[in-house]
């Protein structure tokens, strides 16, 4: 299963590692002995107010059985733009 970080609109970070966490039946605290990532790190990623690192993301994907794809794309350019 991959998790895309690059549409925030259909995407929250948290309540995707809380779901996938719930319906494998793992704690918080399971969690956090088998990413090596501290519990109330994962408490705040879950409830949305943490701002994870790739690495920390990568830790706690991992035992959940879920891969990140990042994808970095130049801006779209807007009617607003000069050009040369």
């Amino acid at each position: 299963m991959f998790v895309l970080l690059n549409n925030p609109e259909h995407f929250e970070l948290g309540k995707t590692i809380r779901r996938r966490r719930q319906s494998l039946g793992i704690s918080q605290g399971i969690l956090a002995d088998l990413s090596g990532v501290a519990r109330h790190t994962i408490t705040d990623i879950e409830s949305g107010k943490g701002n994870p690192t790739l690495e920390v993301v990568r830790k706690l994907l991992a035992p959940l059985g879920l891969r990140m794809a990042l994808e970095i794309a130049e801006p779209q350019a807007s009617d607003e733009e000069v050009h040369p």
